[in-house]
């Protein structure tokens, strides 16, 4: 599926917008001024998002899995590799670079808090602008292989078709740690979601 220019602005501010809202609250949580940026934004293929994902997580990664179901259903993903989530943690806790060398239970809750903070923000975020209704699982953390992670993608449909594929990146204390945000969706789902995105500076207008 291709998407119009169109549609990919309305993506991007929609995400834009999610993002502000989550670095706002890292930021209060942390003390820290966090910003969260969003160098790009596309609509692929499932089959497409190991060669898309693999240079840039290679290796082991970390991730953050929240299902949602209702108008639109499908599997929200905060994916960061292994160097990234171990800064992300170091920093995030004021801890000196290389504190945390492996998966504790510490990086394990820090990871989760900041997955659940931005999937919430991103979902919470399209729900309220779309006027679309979601129920929402408790997030997971899986660590693992992208071909491993990508085996447990779920849409609540009888099968997933497209991802929202967002290169995103954290800015904090000086220090750029890049990562992404996935966003699989059966076709039904997908095309209710761009129906509504389609009409985003209609439903914008509504809100102001």
């Amino acid at each position: 599926m291709i998407l119009t220019q169109e549609q990919k602005d309305n993506l991007t501010e929609l995400i834009n917008i999610g993002f502000s809202r989550a670095a706002a609250a890292l930021s209060e949580l942390t003390g820290d001024r966090i910003l969260l940026e969003v160098p790009k934004v596309d609509v692929v293929p499932v089959e497409e998002l190991g060669p898309r994902l693999e240079p840039v997580a290679e290796g082991e990664v970390t991730t953050v899995h929240q299902l949602f179901s209702g108008d639109v259903s499908g599997d929200a993903m905060l994916i960061l590799n292994r160097s990234g989530a171990l800064l992300l943690t170091d920093l995030l806790t004021e801890s000196e670079a290389g504190t945390y060398s492996d998966f504790s239970s510490t990086v394990r809750e820090v990871l989760l808090e900041v997955g659940n903070i931005i999937l919430n923000s991103c979902l919470g975020m399209f729900g309220n602008l779309l006027k679309v209704h979601f129920t929402f699982s408790v997030p997971e953390l899986q660590i693992n292989a992208v071909k491993e992670m990508l085996a447990t993608l779920h849409s609540g449909q009888s099968r997933v078709d497209y991802a929202l594929l967002v290169f995103m990146g954290f800015s904090l204390k000086e220090k750029f740690i890049s990562g992404n945000l996935v966003i699989v969706l059966g076709v039904s789902s997908l095309a209710r979601l761009l129906e509504k995105v389609d009409k985003l500076d209609d439903l914008m207008l509504e809100e102001s």
